[in-house]
């Protein structure tokens, strides 16, 4: 018997895939509507799922919450090269922002730039505040259903 099915990580994922099934076009409004014209990504769910999809796949009950990929869901270790700080987001749908816990939506400026990103993928971040060279430094899955 396969007990990964039943492992918090696999089971929050399966349960944001089945929201943005049942949420698709309010998600991509959103999505639209938060994201400037070049940077809109028409194919960002179709890309989203396939990755968790992929994830899911290859799926082993013994691993960790740490991720090499950011997911909703994912607490992201930035570092801001030019100041040297670590500052630590979780990425998560609009409903569960709380700006007091950093946790931002992925449709925020930071967060629609990161979701997908790899560990130590390195980003010029852009922001209405301006722009910020940041590379992830950990990756942590957080949000669990």
């Amino acid at each position: 018997m396969n007990h990964s099915y039943n492992h918090p990580l696999r089971r929050s994922l399966i349960q944001q895939l089945v929201f943005i099934d049942e949420n698709r076009l309010g998600l991509i409004d959103m999505y639209l509507a938060a994201t400037p014209g070049k940077e809109k990504d028409y194919h960002f769910f179709g890309r989203y799922i396939l990755e968790v999809e992929k994830f899911l796949r290859d799926f082993d009950y013994s691993f960790s919450p740490k991720l090499d990929t950011v997911f909703i869901g994912s607490e992201v270790t930035l570092l801001y090269i030019e100041e040297n700080q670590l500052v630590q987001y979780t990425i998560c749908f609009p409903e569960q922002v709380n700006p007091d816990s950093q946790h931002i939506s992925l449709f925020s400026p930071i967060g629609r730039q990161i979701i997908l990103k790899g560990i130590n993928e390195s980003i010029l971040l852009t922001t209405p505040d301006g722009e910020a060279n940041v590379m992830i430094k950990d990756i942590q899955f957080k949000l669990y259903s």
